[in-house]
């Protein structure tokens, strides 16, 4: 427990970054689709492997996606705060949110866990990679194999901000590829790729695809938070 501070959301005094009562209010769990994570009508709660309708008629490329939170009020402002502003010491209650997630998803455990890759272009703006500093951490309290050099993006891309649906996965095509040094390693195991936030999809059904491609048998995505669909409550 850290010394008494002020909660970064309503600023009360707290022994934690954020506090319970804002915990209670911005991050109740909710029913989300089994593959995208999208948030669901509450009247799914208990169905088994609930999907939205997008991924009943067009399944994306995972076997499972988890999203600890909508990207929504406080969580937007604070990751990008952790994002561009190295702000690490979000990085324990972001963790946690996640990880409390995945325990109440009961997912099945990967034998990796390997975040979005960076370009070196955005590694030497940003200072670090954000989903690099989450995975190693996650990875060390579920106690799998985390290596953030085997996806690699080998090219440059327009930024996904902006760009509808269908641009936003052509925008992505060909820009991920796995160490050819180091692909077989990953051969016949399981994969978890993990980002701070999910919006479309397009990212991490890419790296989906290119891992399936590489001999993977089964991809999920784990996400701090998931960009909610148009008119979603």
């Amino acid at each position: 427990m850290r010394c008494a501070g002020q909660c970064a959301v309503c600023r009360a005094w707290s022994h934690q970054t954020i506090c319970d009562d804002c915990l209670q209010r911005y991050a109740a769990p909710v029913p989300r689709c089994w593959t995208c994570a999208a948030r669901l009508p509450l009247e799914l709660i208990g169905r088994p492997r609930p999907q939205c309708g997008r991924c009943l008629v067009e399944p994306p490329p995972l076997d499972r996606a988890v999203a600890a939170l909508d990207y929504r009020f406080p969580w937007d402002g604070l990751l990008q705060h952790f994002k561009y502003h190295q702000a690490l010491e979000l990085r324990e209650t972001l963790l946690q949110r996640l990880n409390s997630a995945l325990t109440a998803a009961e997912v099945d455990e990967p034998d990796w866990l390997l975040p979005v890759p960076l370009s070196a272009k955005r590694l030497r703006e940003r200072g670090y990679n954000q989903s690099h500093e989450l995975a190693k951490a996650l990875a060390r309290r579920r106690v799998l194999r985390c290596e953030p050099d085997l996806l690699l993006r080998v090219r440059d891309n327009e930024r996904q901000a902006g760009l509808k649906l269908d641009a936003r996965m052509a925008n992505v095509r060909g820009v991920f590829a796995i160490d050819p040094l180091r692909a077989s390693r990953l051969r016949g195991t399981r994969v978890a790729v993990l980002d701070d936030v999910m919006t479309s999809g397009a990212t991490l059904f890419e790296l989906a695809r290119v891992l399936l491609q590489a001999g993977v048998m089964s991809v999920q995505a784990w996400v701090v938070a998931r960009t909610p669909e148009p008119g979603a409550e």
